[in-house]
């Protein structure tokens, strides 16, 4: 008896490596934006940052007008709390309910599962930041700058936050990552030069907050989009390094159960 194969016979094997990285940084997104407490951290938090010290005269800035001094730093606060807080969080727990391990057994190798959470970093980031363009242009923001300097400077800061937030989920307990994440993210905020300008802490407290790669992220797109500064070499040398030992110690240390 002869067996005709239909137009739908089954096709065993694992669908093309990009295919699956696209399925599932579009799954990471959609579960990323439909967290109430992720959203808190990377769109509403920024959001309320940047109109209400915009409109209420609370902090000195200095010269010129609020905005240009405090949307700078409300996008580097919005590159942090995406790629190191939320993504920190998430992951911690993704690992704690076994998550990471099935995913590990999974076709898709171990890389493609990090380049699909980067990906979903990247277009969370992107929303994030057209919505906080959006609302400081609405409240007077005139930018100015080299477009390709800001680019770097949030593609190095992805990747300094992204290396960090790994290492601490890949290290750390779930809850203990939740706790960290947060306390660091406050901290950050505070001290990292992001609201509060950095010549306002003491001279030596200065030097060593200057090293962090909020300080440097907020630091340099302040420097371009509201001095007009060519290429922060500095600032971008400082997150050049964040990212190179962050990723690497992630990519050693990062441990799936």
């Amino acid at each position: 008896m002869t067996t005709t194969v239909g137009a739908y016979a089954p096709k065993p094997g694992a669908a093309p490596l990009p295919r699956m990285i696209a399925a599932q940084a579009v799954l990471e997104t959609k579960m990323l934006l439909r967290n109430g407490e992720q959203l808190l951290l990377t769109v509403v938090i920024p959001t309320l940052l940047l109109v209400l010290f915009s409109t209420v005269d609370i902090v000195d800035t200095g010269a010129g007008e609020t905005v240009d001094f405090l949307a700078p730093g409300v996008l580097a606060l919005a590159v942090m709390s995406t790629a190191f807080t939320g993504q920190a969080i998430a992951t911690g727990f993704e690992r704690r309910y076994g998550v990471l391990k099935r995913l590990a057994a999974s076709p898709l190798p171990r890389w493609g599962l990090m380049t699909a959470k980067t990906a979903s970093v990247l277009v969370t980031e992107v929303l994030q930041i057209a919505l906080l363009t959006v609302i400081a242009f609405a409240l007077g923001w005139s930018p100015q700058g080299n477009p390709l300097a800001v680019l770097l400077l949030l593609l190095l800061g992805t990747a300094a936050f992204s290396g960090l937030g790994l290492l601490m989920a890949g290290t750390l307990k779930a809850e203990a990552t939740l706790a960290a994440a947060n306390l660091v993210f406050l901290l950050l905020l505070v001290g990292g030069g992001v609201i509060v300008p950095l010549d306002k802490f003491p001279s030596g407290a200065q030097d060593v907050l200057g090293l962090l790669p909020i300080s440097a992220l907020s630091d340099g797109l302040r420097d371009v989009l509201q001095h007009g500064a060519g290429m922060p070499w500095g600032d971008l040398g400082i997150l050049a390094v964040w990212a190179v030992v962050g990723l690497g110690a992630a990519g050693k240390f990062f441990r799936w159960e």
